[in-house]
């Protein structure tokens, strides 16, 4: 591997992008699988978990990698298309290795693992040989403190070698998960929400108590609902309200809707009333009714705001672009339901006016607002017809309730286990060189590189 540094560690590749050699990006880096191996002989590196669009990971076998360094992995071209599915013989590097619980041969000292450092032998093999720790504690039982443990306090991080530590093929009950989090800190929520579906159910539980309450909500708002089920019933009750205060309105009814009702009526009531009451308004209409899908949440403005105040609304990146789309103006209150709707505005409509224009001399009344119950269907071909973004929602009294955007709509036309069929892809055509790889490891071999290289 020309140019490749000859220790790498692991945590700094997770979500660096990934060339084939004619510089064209094919994905990103997700994790590193590796095979455990009886002691005292290190893992061997198998290959990388790559994201390919549209969020399905896929196995790049390490002989194929050329080059890696800080900012980009590259490969030889030849990728397996086929979704990855980790084996019993396999191990995640960042997914399952990182927080393990060490302990310091020698000194007994008590750690935390913070990051995997891999090497390449000159067999172009590649093995885990060292280990980056935090000390989190001193020596275990009466143990002589040596010259090393003398120098290191509790809480400082230090890089060991692999045969120095114990621990780390040993599988842990309760296993933390700040690393892998940090590891993966600036991914989007989709694609933190596509790693924390392919972990197991136990490092699902583990990542969701690590995570804050506003970055669980979103991951949990992109994954499919058997997930989303699975780790709400993991979280105490108390926190599960929380993280659902924290959710959209309407993502949150949605999850609710999947719970048993008894349970249901346990979190509603454990979330702020203010929280609760739209959650409890959309979950009386149905699935696929306009009011089913809509969040009740848009940009709201009052008659006498100017257009300087709704481009500061509109601003807001917690915003989603379809939600930034449109700004509703309504008479007070300017919450949902709100006072009596007047109409919307469109944000180029926005950039192209003066700065203290009102927006109620510039808002859109020639179009009708749609009630609650109207169908998928009809949601569909109004913004289809009008090349809107998003629909606003209105009770009998012309109350806004809510709106209806596309990604909603879209999100109810696609099939139900549209989540799970991206994220779980059929199985494809094998691969030789990745089944001599990787079934290697398994029978218990993997003494040299595969095909000569």
């Amino acid at each position: 591997m020309t140019g490749t540094p000859s220790r790498v560690f692991i945590a700094r590749l997770a979500g660096i992008a990934v060339f084939d050699p004619a510089g064209d990006q094919i994905g990103r880096a997700r994790d590193v699988v590796v095979a455990l191996r009886p002691p005292p002989r290190p893992p061997r590196v198998l290959g990388m978990v790559v994201e390919v669009p549209p969020h399905r990971l896929v196995f790049l076998p390490i002989t194929r990698v050329t080059n890696i360094d800080a900012g980009a992995v590259i490969f030889d071209g030849r990728i397996n298309m086929r979704r990855f599915e980790k084996r019993d013989s396999e191990t995640l590097a960042l997914g399952e290795m990182l927080d393990r619980s060490v302990e310091l041969k020698g000194t007994g000292e008590k750690a935390v693992v913070l990051d995997l450092g891999m090497e390449q032998t000159r067999t172009r093999d590649w093995l885990i040989t060292k280990v980056a720790v935090r000390r989190v504690g001193p020596a275990a039982g009466r143990g002589h403190a040596t010259r090393l443990s003398l120098r290191r306090r509790r809480g400082e991080t230090f890089v060991a070698d692999w045969d120095a530590v114990s621990g780390l093929t040993l599988v842990e009950e309760r296993q933390g998960a700040a690393s892998l989090i940090a590891a993966f800190g600036q991914m989007r929520a989709p694609d933190l929400a596509n790693v924390v579906h392919e972990l197991s159910a136990k490092r699902r539980a583990e990542v969701a108590a690590a995570l804050d309450d506003r970055r669980l909500a979103d991951v949990l708002e992109e994954l499919p609902e058997d997930d989303q089920v699975e780790i709400l019933g993991e979280l105490d009750v108390d926190r599960a309200a929380d993280v659902l205060e924290e959710m959209g309105p309407d993502d949150a009814a949605d999850l609710l809707g999947e719970l048993p009702a008894e349970q249901r009526e346990q979190l509603l009531a454990l979330m702020q009333p203010e929280e609760a009451a739209p959650v409890r308004r959309l979950l009386t209409y149905a699935d696929n009714s306009a009011g089913g899908m809509m969040t009740t949440e848009p940009v709201i403005v009052s008659p006498d705001a100017t257009v300087a105040e709704a481009l500061a609304l509109i601003r807001n990146a917690d915003l989603n672009p379809a939600m930034a789309a449109q700004v509703y103006v309504c008479r007070p209150p300017t919450a949902t339901p709100t006072g009596r709707y007047l109409g919307m505005v469109h944000f180029q409509r926005l950039l192209r006016e003066p700065p203290p224009t009102l927006v109620s001399a510039i808002c859109d009344t020639e179009l009708d607002p749609l009630r609650p119950s109207r169908s998928l269907e009809t949601v569909a071909s109004y913004l289809a017809t009008y090349n809107l973004v998003s629909v606003p929602i209105v009770d009998e009294g012309g109350h806004l309730l809510g709106t209806v955007t596309v990604d909603d709509v879209l999100d109810h036309l696609l099939p139900d286990d549209w989540r799970e069929s991206v994220m779980d892809a059929p199985v494809e055509e094998t691969d030789e060189e990745e089944e001599a790889l990787r079934g290697a490891e398994a029978s218990g071999g993997g003494g040299g590189a595969v095909n000569g290289r």
